[in-house]
């Protein structure tokens, strides 16, 4: 009989990261699929959230160019994963939670991600972050004082078949 833990299981960082992945993956944008996940101080799962389309409004109806006329392109339509995990929050308070993000949040998901109370934002990537969105998201997490860290992946793969 063993009477010591397991070893090599994963890190909190690893498995709210890889939830926020694991929800990318119910994604339809065909270029872009975003996760999020947000978590309390004890390290409860409070919410999660994907990128797509408003509640009600057909993937299939909607149109997901990523260039073009603003109206034929998904820009004026997806939600963002951040935003979805923010707004899909059962109504408790967001304050002094932690967000994991497969993407640097952009400006408008950093507003929410602020006035929602989130103190600490881990990202994986950071991709875009010469544009401006990235910057205003910067500058504004820094006067409001949120932390943020880039995610170190640490080697581990985790293989789901279902």
């Amino acid at each position: 009989m063993t009477t010591q833990k397991r070893e090599g299981y994963l890190s909190w960082d690893q498995y709210f990261m890889g939830v926020a992945l694991l929800s990318a993956q119910r994604s339809k944008d065909p270029g872009s699929q975003v996760g999020a996940c947000i978590v309390n101080s004890d390290n409860r799962i409070l919410s999660v959230g994907y990128n797509g389309m408003p509640t009600g409004c057909q993937d299939d109806q909607m149109p997901w160019a990523r260039e073009g006329d603003f109206l034929e392109s998904k820009y004026a339509f997806v939600c963002h994963a951040e935003l979805n995990a923010i707004l899909n929050n059962d109504g408790g308070s967001l304050k002094g939670t932690r967000l994991y993000a497969t993407l640097f949040p952009c400006n408008e998901c950093a507003k929410a991600i602020i006035q929602s109370g989130i103190r600490e934002v881990i990202y994986l990537s950071d991709k875009y972050a010469g544009s401006d969105a990235v910057i205003a998201s910067k500058r504004m997490f820094q006067m409001a004082g949120v932390a943020l860290r880039q995610y170190q992946p640490e080697g581990t793969h985790i293989t789901l078949e279902l």
